[in-house]
């Protein structure tokens, strides 16, 4: 299987401006692509990952990847897919981006291997020192505005009047194709994917490439990600989802993706693991028939949650889990529990510091709502139901002291399966 065979398989390529002929380049000899993205924020979120990991995918078979942070386009700000003018950032703000989004990176390409090592470039490297009628004379005069009018992301912005399209943003294109021409002359890049939201942009600079330098481009776009009930993919109650484990924690991220729709999973298990046909497949057999078994979800999970916050992340966050479904606290770490409790179906309150004092248990649990009363409290300790910490307690006489708050701070009362509250005790 070749990289476009193996996209096509993964439902990853929507649209390419010549296919034969792209693959006759990419059969021929090891071919450097390039994908932009506007470091908007100091973090990717899941939303940028499905064109990243498809310059993984090429990397892969052979080919050489460029991630081009824009760090001029980044000034000005893409249209597309856009109903209103970004927000501008400064160029501080831009700088301290790029610097953390490549660190993360690093988790999606590989930039030291000796053969085909990826790079990471910032377009206002090459777009900075051109001075403005330089760039119209020798970039904008290959440009018709009729065509420009044509294109998706600038007609949709100009066909409603009240917000219509700034001469900013609709320069766009431009910078954006003077990017390929620039990587295609300076790197012998030939081909640029983005989302399918990009082909104008996308098309706009083959046609740069063609006029000044005489070469053939290509362009291949990827399917702009939705769930099966048509919402946007990649965002939470909570907002979007983070790769920065300081803006998203990993228990977090890993309950993003064990939570996909049934009829999504096998679907993303393609667009954003690594893993085999053969693999995807065998879980497909196993999810079909039994869907709540969740196979699939937990593998999802598993597979992106350690590609992006490793295999140690991946293990705490399992054991996390199963903490709402009775598991051990043994060895959770603080961060990790605070995420959890978020879960517990029951609000917490807080509790006096206890300083050296108790607090009987049985009066805990009507304080927490378990219990209507400290006589059924009692009953409920006595027949097994009642858990502190995770352990079941049966002495009804059980005291709380200082000793049995974990973290210095915390108290998990559990009745039955499901019924939680947490205890600030501090």
């Amino acid at each position: 299987m070749n990289i476009i065979e193996d996209l096509e398989w993964r439902g990853l390529l929507a649209d390419c401006t010549d296919k034969a002929g792209l693959l006759e380049r990419l059969n021929a000899a090891s071919t450097t692509l390039y994908c932009g993205f506007d470091p908007t924020a100091d973090s990717l979120h899941v939303g940028n990952l499905v064109p990243l990991l498809t310059l993984r995918r090429f990397q892969l078979f052979g080919h050489r990847p460029i991630a081009l942070a824009g760090g001029a386009t980044g000034l000005i700000g893409d249209p597309s897919g856009r109903s209103s003018e970004r927000q501008l950032l400064t160029r501080e703000v831009l700088n301290h981006n790029i610097s953390k989004v490549k660190e993360q990176l690093r988790l999606l390409l590989d930039f030291d291997t000796p053969v085909n090592p990826a790079r990471l470039l910032d377009n206002a490297d090459w777009t900075a020192p051109v001075s403005f009628l330089d760039f119209l004379r020798d970039v904008g005069k290959h440009f018709s505005v009729n065509v420009m009018m044509g294109k998706e992301s600038v007609r949709a912005r100009m066909e409603d009047r009240d917000t219509g399209i700034s001469y900013t943003e609709f320069s766009y294109m431009l910078l954006q194709a003077f990017d390929f021409y620039h990587q295609c002359q300076a790197y012998d890049c030939v081909l640029q994917i983005g989302g399918s939201d990009q082909w104008g942009n996308i098309t706009a600079g083959i046609d740069l490439c063609r006029k000044k330098l005489g070469r053939a481009a290509f362009g291949l776009t990827l399917p702009l990600i939705t769930n099966s009930d048509g919402t946007k993919f990649g965002k939470s109650l909570g907002g979007a989802i983070w790769l920065d484990a300081a803006k998203t924690s990993p228990y977090r991220f890993y309950q993003f993706w064990i939570n996909t729709g049934d009829q999504d999973v096998i679907r993303f298990l393609k667009y954003f693991t690594f893993l085999s046909q053969e693999e995807i497949s065998a879980l497909e057999q196993e999810h079909n028939p039994k869907p709540e078994a969740r196979i699939a979800h937990r593998a999802l999970a598993r597979a992106m949650t350690t590609m992006i916050h490793g295999e140690a992340a991946v293990a705490d966050v399992i054991r996390a889990s199963e903490i709402l479904f009775g598991g051990s606290l043994e060895g959770i770490p603080e961060t990790v529990f605070n995420e959890v409790v978020k879960e517990a179906p029951n609000q917490s309150f807080e509790l006096a510091r206890l300083q050296g004092g108790t607090t009987s248990l049985l009066e805990l649990l009507l304080q927490a709502g378990l219990c209507p009363s400290k006589g059924q409290a009692r009953k409920d300790i006595e027949g097994g139901g009642i858990y502190l910490n995770n352990n079941r307690e049966g002495n009804p006489q059980r005291l709380i002291t200082a000793q049995d708050l974990l973290f210095g701070k915390y108290l998990l009362l559990r009745k039955g399966r499901k019924n939680y509250a947490v205890i600030t005790g501090a």
